[in-house]
């Protein structure tokens, strides 16, 4: 294991990428001053390829690549498995091999679930499946959701099991705004279903996966110990969001976003604001702290609950894609080779630090 010693980082690039929309990147983003140092970070694994979700499971760590792998890393030691999937993976812009999450009884199921991007001859889509693990591969056993919108951009992608054991399943709208209103449509949602990919009878929609609607693109879930649900968004250019979910709320999109209100929609618990994106991802959660990983925003945030604040957590590590916390540690992923950020040596990176409150 490699570690970072303590440094100041006088100068962090705000790198194209986001929120999360190739069509409004520039690589012309302007300086960003920050005095915050990273402090003893240490490097779990290298020469990653774009990973997208992290998992671990006692010391074993899996990771999602976007191009179709999942990654092993155990003891330092990194092994790319094969993926047996249904369908192609989906090479277009955000797609990929996304949201990862393993079954609570993984160590002795070896069943986990996963959500990716496929093309067929018509259209592309999303889909949220079952994966097993046998003789250090993965296969595709069960097709839970099929046909979730996925266009150009805003796929969505990160799925959790919640403390009421549901699978959650956080969704983009497609580069169609108008689905995100709409509750016959899977996309701009936050779903919900139980494990064997059936409708819970107490969803708040009769006969509907649809938890929350009036999302753009949400890409990251957590639930505190009590249960309260939240949920990281990304914005149009800007206005990127941290959202307490509720069963059955509408959080706005395309109607308000940012700090904006309407009667009967749900404004943002967190933004960015109108002048500054984080392109936020996965999130976690410890000690009512929310942690979230913010790719243009290339940092990991902190946001406290009990006074309302957030600070970049760590900057200067380049794009953040999703973090995870375990054991007072937290541990984070890099994504500077997703075409959107700057290339550091030996990216991208595991990397993990100890959380001190």
């Amino acid at each position: 294991m490699k570690k970072i010693l303590a440094l100041s980082i006088t100068a962090v690039f705000l790198i194209a990428g986001c929120s999360e929309n190739e069509q409004h990147d520039s690589s012309d983003h302007p300086e960003e001053e920050s005095s915050l140092p990273v402090e003893d970070v240490e490097v779990m694994a290298e020469n990653l390829k774009v990973p997208w979700s992290i998992q671990k499971s006692e010391d074993t760590f899996y990771l999602t690549e976007r191009s179709g792998n999942i990654v092993k890393i155990e003891e330092g030691e990194v092994e790319r498995q094969r993926v047996e999937l249904e369908e192609e993976v989906s090479t277009a812009s955000e797609a990929g091999l996304l949201g990862f999450v393993l079954a609570p009884d993984f160590s002795e199921s070896n069943l986990a679930y996963a959500y990716y991007t496929y093309e067929d001859k018509e259209d592309q889509f999303n889909r949220i499946v079952t994966l097993r693990l046998e003789n250090d591969g993965w296969r595709e056993e069960d097709l839970l959701l099929d046909q979730i919108p996925s266009g150009t951009y805003h796929h969505g992608g990160r799925i959790k099991i919640g403390p009421d054991e549901k699978l959650y399943a956080a969704t983009g709208d497609a580069s169609e705004r108008e689905i995100a209103q709409d509750l016959d449509s899977l996309g701009g949602k936050i779903l919900r279903m139980n494990v064997d990919g059936s409708i819970p009878d107490d969803n708040p929609f009769p006969d509907s996966y649809v938890y929350s609607f009036g999302h753009r693109n949400p890409q990251g879930m957590t639930w505190l110990s009590d249960g309260t649900m939240y949920a990281s968004e990304h914005g149009e250019n800007a206005n990127d969001e941290v959202n307490r979910i509720e069963a059955g709320q509408n959080y706005g999109w395309p109607m308000i976003e940012g700090e904006e209100e309407r009667e009967g929609l749900i404004s943002p618990l967190f933004t960015s604001g109108s002048e500054t994106t984080w392109a936020p991802s996965g999130m976690a959660d410890n000690d009512d702290k929310l942690y979230v990983a913010a790719l243009r925003g290339t940092a990991v945030l902190e946001f406290d609950l009990e006074t309302n604040e957030h600070r970049e957590l760590i900057t200067g590590l380049g794009r953040i894609r999703d973090v995870f916390i375990e054991g007072g540690f937290l541990y984070f992923i890099s994504n500077n080779l997703d075409g959107r950020g700057t290339e550091q040596e030996n990216d991208d990176k595991l990397y993990r630090m100890a959380l001190s409150h």
